[in-house]
């Protein structure tokens, strides 16, 4: 980790009780953990937040001088994962890594789990990457935007969207477009995003909605056919296609974004200082071409800024959730 002021740093040293920590810290030398650092997936290989992490760990082992590992515990809808860190020791050396599905999840699934509280249990640390919601559509639909799609349903009423299944946030934003534009889209719900995909690619289900990094290869070979941007903002990777609130349907967005949140109770001064050390690693031209690769962006936020984006996000999707009568089942 970057330099501390020893006087600063002891005291959390001694409240950790990491040796290595204090002595440097009392030396005036930069310091770093004192023993391997995990980061935990709730997902299985391969995945976004699985690939995020695996781009960051030869990053922060650099800068650690530790071995930084990654380790899988997919299952429970991420919360096995998630579980695990907020039971860790709140001593930076396990932390999450987490699409922000993360504020969703608590909210779709059936009430009485005794899972950590994302409010409460976690310490958000830093904001890593961020990716549009697309609305897409099977190129024999012969739709080019939304409103195109808010028409069609007015007339065709087998029309469907294809998802992940129920309580995904591509039903999210399906059912969010349902309610202002005021139509009746069927929502036809998968077991995983393949299925789904696949069966709009064979024409069975004509529309989907996916992140930026699933759809904009299927784009560019003309698979699909993007016809909204589900977020606040336009997407460079694609700069021409308007968003939902410029085509007329004001609030449809469902943002995808990638996070590192370690246990509650973390000192104040580690959370920022790992927050420090990530944003110095997502500002590196070849570390932001990496996510560029994956068509994420970097972004670059504070950890109170951040801390207050999970707050927003957990009040904002739990509304909808409730209002929209979406559940898991």
């Amino acid at each position: 980790m970057p330099h501390l002021l020893g006087q600063l740093l002891l005291p959390l040293c001694l409240g950790l009780g990491g040796a290595a920590w204090g002595a440097a810290a009392q030396a005036g030398m930069p310091t770093h953990p004192d023993r391997p650092i995990t980061l935990v997936v709730s997902f299985p290989p391969g995945g976004a937040p699985d690939q995020i992490a695996r781009l960051l760990a030869p990053q922060l082992q650099a800068r650690w001088k530790n071995p930084v590992i990654v380790v899988n515990r997919a299952g429970a809808s991420g919360n096995l994962g998630n579980d695990s860190v907020a039971r860790a020791e709140a001593d930076g050396h396990t932390l999450l890594v987490t699409p922000n599905t993360f504020t969703m999840v608590p909210h779709v699934l059936p009430a009485g789990g005794q899972h950590a509280d994302v409010v409460k249990d976690y310490t958000p640390i830093a904001l890593l990457s961020s990716a549009s919601m697309l609305m897409l559509a099977n190129p024999r639909l012969g739709a080019k935007t939304a409103g195109d799609v808010a028409r069609m349903a007015k007339t065709q009423p087998d029309l469907g969207y294809a998802t992940s299944g129920n309580g995904s946030p591509m039903h999210i934003v399906g059912e969010l477009f349902n309610k202002v534009a005021r139509v009746q889209l069927r929502h036809v719900p998968y077991k995983g995003t393949t299925p789904a995909i696949n069966d709009v690619l064979g024409s069975h289900v004509m529309l989907t909605f996916l992140g930026m990094p699933v759809a904009k290869p299927l784009i560019d070979a003309g698979r699909l056919v993007p016809l909204a941007v589900a977020d606040k903002a336009r997407s460079s990777f694609l700069p021409s296609l308007p968003t939902m609130q410029e085509q007329g349907f004001a609030g449809v967005e469902v943002d995808i974004s990638f996070g590192v949140y370690g246990p509650r109770n973390m000192e104040p001064a580690l959370a920022d200082d790992i927050n420090k050390t990530l944003r110095e690693i997502l500002a590196k031209p070849e570390v932001a071409a990496q996510f560029r690769n994956l068509y994420q962006s970097v972004e670059n936020q504070s950890r109170s800024a951040f801390a207050e984006k999970t707050r927003t996000d957990y009040k904002r999707y739990g509304k909808l959730v409730k209002e929209l009568g979406i559940t898991a089942d």
